[in-house]
């Protein structure tokens, strides 16, 4: 066998390699998918579509329904977004734009090394340093001066507030981090001209920067969004883990997450164990719709930037 021949033989053992490492990921993606509808059928059988809008959970006489895990799983991701994407905006602009370029390697790994602390250490933060101060001081503040039915309920500091905050926390290391690359890809010939034109640097941000990058910004979104979607051991410490359907933000709650880490090891019928799992299964779909979306928006953005 000649050199020409080894190569030839080489990429197509490389290219078969590759293919097969990329069909892995389909094969286990697929039997996940299968693994949790088996699992979950008993369930399914049981309590149909009726599962996902039932607030009943009650193991003793095996009537479960999934929707107080649903709407704290979403009504928490939507309060960590409500707080995660000015702040993320703000450092991204901050590393991207205003800081002095001493100051913008540091603070960067610093951001980005707040997504490697593991998400018990925000939970155990959040039940014993956040939740007090919540406690003691913001949500008392927010009942004598915003009053209303967000902010019924007595002030324990622990509830979806505190678990909006946690969830916030988590997920601006990677809203901030993308965004601040997307900021960095904005061409510098326009803002030039925008200062040119005696723009001022917010204007520059808004009427440039914001506009060019507003795709990247949001699948960096739909990334942090996903996050928080699936974030177990930090929300169960501090959301309540109470079966309660409350729109106040200071009132105890449940999420998907929160259920299957407190009840998977008490599970001790097969129809509980089965809407255990289908829960699972539901987050699983949320969350893969949530990351297909976010890849739908950007392909659009990769298609141009090829062209």
């Amino acid at each position: 066998m000649n050199r020409v021949q080894r190569a030839v033989a080489g990429d197509t053992l490389f290219r078969g390699i590759t293919r097969g490492f990329a069909g892995g990921i389909i094969v286990l993606f697929a039997t996940l998918i299968i693994m949790l509808w088996q699992q979950a059928l008993p369930s399914i059988h049981a309590f149909g579509f009726g599962f996902l809008i039932d607030s009943s959970w009650n193991p003793v006489t095996n009537q479960f329904g999934a929707w107080i895990p649903i709407f704290g799983t979403l009504f928490s991701t939507f309060l960590a977004l409500l707080f995660a994407i000015p702040l993320s905006l703000g450092i991204a602009l901050f590393l991207a734009e205003l800081a002095p370029t001493w100051m913008r390697a540091p603070f960067g790994t610093a951001i980005e090394l707040l997504a490697a602390i593991p998400s018990i250490v925000y939970g155990m933060w959040g039940l014993f340093v956040l939740s007090p101060l919540l406690a003691d001081y913001l949500q008392p503040w927010l009942q004598d001066h915003i009053g209303g039915p967000l902010f019924l309920g007595a002030p324990m500091g622990i509830g979806m507030l505190t678990a909006g905050m946690i969830l916030a926390l988590m997920i601006i290391p990677f809203i901030a981090s993308v965004t601040r690359d997307v900021f960095l890809m904005v061409p510098q010939q326009l803002k030039e001209a925008a200062y040119g034109l005696g723009c001022t640097t917010w204007e520059v941000v808004r009427d440039v920067m914001i506009p060019y990058g507003k795709k990247g910004i949001a699948g960096a979104v739909f990334l942090g969004m996903g996050r928080a979607l699936g974030e177990t051991m930090a929300v169960t410490f501090v959301i309540g883990n109470a079966y309660h359907l409350s729109w106040s933000l200071l009132a105890p709650g449940n999420s998907i997450a929160s259920t299957l880490a407190n009840e998977f090891t008490e599970a001790d019928s097969d129809l509980y164990l089965s809407s255990l799992i289908e829960l699972g299964l539901v987050l699983f779909l949320i969350t893969f719709i949530v990351l297909a979306i976010a890849q739908w928006w950007l392909r659009p953005r990769k298609m141009g930037a090829d062209q």
